[in-house]
């Protein structure tokens, strides 16, 4: 549990992961009174204030509650909240089961989520459970906007727009289900254009935001601030990259960032990373094979720095999957590097864009 006020006072809290999900009890945390046993609830003072505060930062928020499905939702639709749940677990299973089940949906990590409930013995269920949430009693909620965690330091287009994004994610997944073929098949139905650019200045809000957001699909972990990347866009030692994706349904988004250092016979990628959000579409290999081929119409070798944590392991298999190979290790920092034998045309479900 947390108290709100000391977090507050406590400067080392700022350094702590920003919050990507928070997840709502209902009966007595959204609205005053419990469900099944009144005939009217009533929306909780402030309650309709913080949702649509923390929807317009990008926080995506979900529900975990011990209720009856069908009359919950229709309560929710009732005050005019429910299109702000995404992957809602209204059901009789224990809290921190419904967590792990609304993590796994939206492919967040659960360190990412922050926990909002009225009943001590639910808070502790949770902590004791799942130990990385953030879990918050529903009495703190009077200070809950102004944690450092729900304060990213930029609100981008890409941000306010987080949760309709996810809700066509939702859409293609649940078309892709119905559908009668193969996943490569049912990706070329999606028309997606991948875009690679270099960054310009009106992107790097997006791009330090890629780099505090993106854990999994990360292959060193290492943030970069605003000024940092600035300084990268305008160094000629290196190259910094900005991949975008639409389809017939729309953006996606600026979903990946690749960092280049550029050396007379070495080129070090010393950071790439992809959203979570297309891990499903097939397009994960895109960046790294324009980088590969641009390494090798340059005559120069590619090498990558990779950083394992608890979360990235997939894009280390990633990079073995290219044909990289360790060939230095100092601590935790692995040194890789492709001969540039054999690169991987571009998938022919996507048509692929470069702007200079």
């Amino acid at each position: 549990m947390i108290d709100i006020q000391a977090e507050l006072s406590n400067n080392k809290h700022t350094d702590k992961k920003a919050i990507k999900c928070v997840v709502w009890d209902l009966d007595n945390t959204i609205w005053d009174g419990v469900l099944l046993e009144n005939d009217r609830v009533s929306l909780r003072n402030r309650v309709v204030e913080i949702i649509k505060t923390l929807d317009g930062r990008g926080i995506l928020q979900s529900i975990a509650s011990k209720n009856d499905y069908a009359r919950a939702i229709a309560q929710l639709q009732e005050f005019g909240l429910h299109e702000y749940f995404l992957y809602p677990q209204i059901n009789w299973n224990s809290k921190s089961s419904s967590l792990k089940e609304i993590a796994k949906s939206l492919n967040l990590g659960i360190n990412t989520f922050a926990f909002i409930d009225d009943q001590l013995f639910e808070l502790e269920e949770v902590s004791f459970s799942l130990t990385e949430i953030l879990c918050i009693n529903t009495s703190e909620l009077a200070h809950f906007l102004e944690l450092p965690e729900m304060n990213p330091r930029f609100i981008t287009e890409d941000s306010r727009l987080r949760r309709l994004m996810y809700m066509s994610d939702i859409e293609r997944n649940n078309l892709e289900k119905k559908f009668v073929g193969t996943q490569e098949e049912f990706l070329a139905t999606l028309n997606m254009i991948f875009t690679i650019s270099s960054a310009q200045e009106e992107d790097l809000q997006r791009a330090e935001e890629l780099t505090v957001r993106t854990n999994q699909l990360n292959t060193t972990g290492y943030t970069y601030s605003y000024d940092d990347l600035n300084h990268f866009r305008k160094s000629d030692k290196h190259k910094l990259l900005v991949a975008s994706l639409d389809d017939k349904y729309g953006s996606y988004g600026k979903i990946g960032l690749a960092l280049v250092e550029f050396q007379e016979v070495v080129w070090t990628i010393k950071l790439m990373l992809m959203s979570c959000r297309v891990m499903s579409r097939g397009v994960g290999t895109i960046m790294l094979n324009y980088m590969m081929t641009l390494a090798k119409n340059n005559n120069v070798r590619l090498r990558s720095e990779f950083v394992s944590n608890n979360h990235n392991r997939m894009m280390y298999v990633f990079y073995k999957f290219a044909g990289f190979k360790e060939i230095e290790k100092n601590g935790d920092l692995q040194i890789l590097e492709n001969e540039l034998t054999q690169i991987q045309l571009f998938p022919e479900y996507v048509k692929v864009k470069i702007i200079e």
